[in-house]
């Protein structure tokens, strides 16, 4: 079966860190691309960062770059999402998506959300920054 389960939320000072993890089980972890994306109450799904297993391409949007950082250890199945300098506005549930990479990958047009395939979702883990 394919999953992905996602770890390390928390509640966290503003300026604080998190690093959340995303293990993926089931599949070919190199044939797959991982993204991040957040849910925050009254508002529409983002995607937050998103990276290939395959070369390893990345894509954060604006509002992250910079704080947030995404890496892949193909060893271990695993993608991170170091979270720095967290924001009140980074409230939200995070989760995980697993899509088999096509041939033409574009880690920006899968976070966008039109770029999911058939994406297989972790749980969610909830991350509250105060002010």
């Amino acid at each position: 079966e394919v999953q992905v389960v996602e770890s390390g939320g928390g509640l966290v000072q503003a300026g604080g860190s998190l690093r959340l993890s995303c293990v993926a089980s089931g599949f070919t972890f190199d044939d797959y691309a991982i993204g991040w994306f957040r849910q925050a109450p009254g508002k529409e799904r983002e995607g937050v960062s998103c990276v290939s297993n395959s070369d390893g391409s990345t894509y954060y949007r604006d509002s992250v770059k910079g704080r947030f950082i995404i890496s892949s250890d193909n060893a271990k199945n695993t993608v991170y999402l170091q979270m720095n300098s967290l924001k009140p506005e980074d409230t939200a549930v995070y989760y995980c998506a697993a899509d088999r990479l096509v041939q033409d990958f574009n880690p920006g047009y899968y976070c966008s959300g039109y770029g999911l395939g058939n994406p297989t979702w972790g749980q969610g883990t909830q991350v509250t920054v105060s002010s």
